[in-house]
C-alpha cells in the first residue's frame, strides 16, 4: 500500500491589541523572521483550540477569536514542507511577551511592520488589514 503524504494542518492568528496594533513574534527557530503567532494543530485538538493555545504560548495573551480569515494552502508557503494554515482574527488586551518558540513578541502599528516577515505572513497581514478596514474577505 503506498504511503500517503499529506500537508500538515497549522493555525495562525492575527491578534489585534488596543491602539490598532497587531502582534507578531520573532521566531527562535528556522526559518527566521517575524511571524504571526501560530503553529501545528495537535492530534485531538480543534483548529480553534490550537489557535488560542499557540497564541497564548507564544505571546502570553489570552486571545478571543473573532473571525475566520481564510485557509492558506500554497505548497510553497512553508520551506519546511507543505502546510495549510487556518487563519483567525483575534483580539486581546495587554502587552505581549515572547514564550515557547518565540524569541520575542511585540505589538506593531500596521504601518510599521518589521522585516523580514516569515512564510506568507505579509500576504496574510495584507488580507487581514483589508478585511478589517473594508469587510472584504479574500475569495477562493
Amino acid at each position: 500500500m503506498p504511503e500517503h503524504r499529506n500537508p500538515s494542518p497549522t493555525v495562525d492568528v492575527v491578534v489585534v491589541v488596543p491602539g490598532d496594533r497587531v502582534v507578531l513574534v520573532r521566531r527562535a527557530n528556522p526559518p527566521p523572521g517575524w511571524a504571526l503567532p501560530g503553529g501545528f494543530v495537535d492530534e485531538g485538538e480543534t483548529v480553534e483550540e490550537a489557535a488560542a493555545r499557540e497564541a497564548r504560548e507564544e505571546t502570553g495573551l489570552e486571545v478571543r477569536l473573532t473571525d475566520l480569515l481564510y485557509v492558506y494552502s500554497d505548497p510553497a508557503r512553508d520551506p519546511r514542507g507543505h502546510t495549510l494554515s487556518t487563519v483567525f482574527l483575534g483580539r486581546a488586551t495587554g502587552e505581549p511577551r515572547g514564550g515557547d518558540d518565540a524569541a520575542e513578541a511585540r505589538a506593531f502599528r500596521w504601518t510599521q511592520l518589521p522585516a523580514p516577515l516569515a512564510f506568507d505572513h505579509a500576504e496574510i497581514l495584507a488580507d487581514a488589514r483589508r478585511f478589517l478596514l473594508t469587510g472584504v474577505r479574500r475569495r477562493p
